[in-house]
């Protein structure tokens, strides 16, 4: 999964290059032997941010793109999508992206993080809980925030290079602790955070149920291919 996550990354076109980090010998023994650049990191980061940000202090560069190594269904046009706002707007700290959950099992999973934004497009609140709440519509042509009423968060995060590097000194406060959430930092200290929409799936892989879940859809990947080839 660490390979896959690794090449479909170094598709998105405005990414020029493309590191692991990781604090685990055995993710870092695994990303040498596909031949990925890798990093070793220290061992007591409280988040991934903070330790994109120990790499991103040595590396000349004025954007970074985090991409979580649990998203292998990541599409390079969705990273793509983020990151054009930081490239767009100077004042911008940082982008992720959202996607309009189809499946209603989602919604009420913990693992599946739910994010409601601005009509500026800017981040209000992340929570592993289904926010907004949502009364049943009165009638069928009432508006909806999607299709089944909720956004779910895709684990990628895109910074300006001078604001990650200081993101380790913000405070943690009782939201990121409560919610156990790294991004909330941002907003809990006043920072904007823009979401994209995007029509890509993806599927953080958490539990052993989400793995097989993968799995599965590799497979029927593979044996589509077959089938045209």
């Amino acid at each position: 999964m660490l390979q896959h996550v690794f090449e479909r990354a170094s598709l998105a076109r405005y990414i020029a290059s493309t590191i692991i980090a990781t604090d685990d010998e055995r993710v870092y023994q695994a990303a040498r032997r596909f031949g990925a650049p890798v990093r070793m990191t220290r061992s007591d980061h409280i988040s991934g941010t903070d330790r994109v940000a120990e790499v991103a202090s040595a590396q000349n560069c004025d954007i970074v793109v985090n991409i979580q190594a649990d998203e292998p269904l990541i599409d390079p046009e969705a990273i793509d999508a983020a990151i054009l706002p930081v490239v767009h707007d100077f004042a911008l700290p940082m982008s992720t992206l959202k996607k309009g959950i189809e499946d209603p099992r989602e919604i009420g999973d913990p693992n599946v993080v739910k994010v409601v934004t601005g009509n500026s497009g800017d981040a209000i609140y992340f929570s592993r809980c289904p926010i907004p709440h949502q009364q049943r519509p009165k009638s069928a042509s009432e508006p909806r925030l999607s299709k089944s009423g909720w956004y779910k968060h895709i684990g990628l995060y895109v910074y300006r290079r001078e604001f990650l590097l200081g993101y380790s000194s913000l405070p943690v406060g009782p939201l990121e602790q409560a919610e156990r959430l790294e991004q909330l930092r941002a907003l809990e200290n006043g920072h904007r955070i823009r979401v994209v929409e995007t029509d890509c799936e993806s599927l953080g892989v958490d539990t052993p149920q989400d793995l097989e879940r993968v799995s599965r859809l590799f497979e029927l990947s593979i044996e589509g291919v077959r089938a045209h080839g």
